[in-house]
């Protein structure tokens, strides 16, 4: 058993084609007042992976990471799938076949999936644990993909949605950029479909996420996450005994401009330039902003210094996370 838990090399794979959100067909589809808040999100372009598949792209960040790492697929213990909301069939297995693509023979392998955006936050956590209580499992790949699932990429009134995939090894004694302290995970079944899409018996063409009531997402879910922030931070920093100074700007999920400075105000503490450079790069890519945002937060981030991570979900569910640059 262990105590520490080592997080890298983090890799991330971006398909070649980008759009500029203002030359969206799509815009043109949406109300002014709707293609107005499009075009205020402070996203300027996505990338687009057209016919790949989310396994295509998790594939691809997989290896990267691995490659970084200079491990070899069949060296993975376990290959934890952070799953995207639309697979590619039902019964069938996503994360199976993203191990049967790496050649990850040996390795416990499942999906974590259901948190929305948290589902990182989960699967992080069970890596750590994994990690933590079986001297077996010395090193976990962490994948996740991000493709959205209609072909509207304007998910209002949220944010708009690009595609990429990350991945990230968790281990106990690898080369790594940051060491995972402890996390914190939460969630709330009552706003459980909120967001949704309404697939069965209509053409996938035609599919279209859909915020239940807006009023709900707006402003009770948003007063329900400042308290579960405001609760949970407190704890994860007092249970680690770390000063509330000690953490620097936080890092979140890139949904907008506006989000971020509703964030910076509610939690009285700012948010890391970073993601809004990764908003504004790649727009809102689901479970794969942490990761993003993590990777680029280790350029300016000391050795010894702490980072704070915070993922919401309107499924719902929230994460606070702590960890250390090595």
């Amino acid at each position: 058993m262990t105590d520490h838990v080592r997080l890298g090399p983090v890799a991330t794979w971006f398909p070649d084609t980008t759009a500029e959100i203002a030359t969206l067909p799509e815009l043109a589809e949406l109300p002014a007042n709707r293609r107005d808040h499009a075009l205020a999100l402070g996203i300027d372009t996505v990338h687009t992976a057209d016919a790949m598949t989310e396994v295509d792209l998790a594939a691809e960040a997989a290896r990267a990471a691995l490659d970084a790492a200079a491990l070899e697929p069949a060296a993975v213990d376990a290959l934890l799938l952070v799953t995207g909301r639309a697979p590619q069939y039902l019964l069938a297995s996503e994360a199976t076949r993203l191990q049967h693509r790496l050649g990850a023979t040996r390795a416990f392998t499942t999906a974590v999936g259901d948190l929305g955006c948290v589902s990182v936050s989960a699967a992080l956590t069970l890596a750590a644990s994994l990690v933590r209580a079986d001297p077996h499992c010395r090193t976990v790949l962490v994948v996740t993909a991000a493709k959205t699932p209609t072909r509207h990429r304007y998910r209002a009134p949220m944010t708009l949605l690009g595609d990429g995939a990350a991945a990230v090894l968790v281990t106990a004694d690898g080369p790594a950029r940051w060491e995972f302290v402890d996390q914190i995970v939460r969630s709330e079944g009552k706003y459980a479909d909120l967001f949704r899409i309404d697939y069965r018996d209509i053409d996938a063409d035609a599919w279209v996420e859909e915020c239940a009531d807006e009023s709900t997402y707006s402003f009770r879910l948003a007063v329900e996450s400042k308290k579960r922030f405001d609760t949970i931070v407190p704890e994860l920093l007092r249970r680690n005994g770390i000063s509330d100074h000690a953490v620097g700007p936080i890092l979140m999920q890139n949904l907008s401009s506006g989000a971020f400075a509703f964030w910076e105000e509610a939690l009285d503490r700012p948010v890391d330039k970073v993601c809004r450079a990764n908003l504004a790069a790649y727009g809102h890519l689901g479970s794969m902003d942490m990761l993003v945002n993590l990777e680029a937060a280790a350029t300016t981030r000391a050795s010894g210094e702490y980072a704070l991570l915070l993922n919401s979900s309107p499924v719902a569910a929230w994460s606070a996370g702590l960890l250390r640059r090595v």
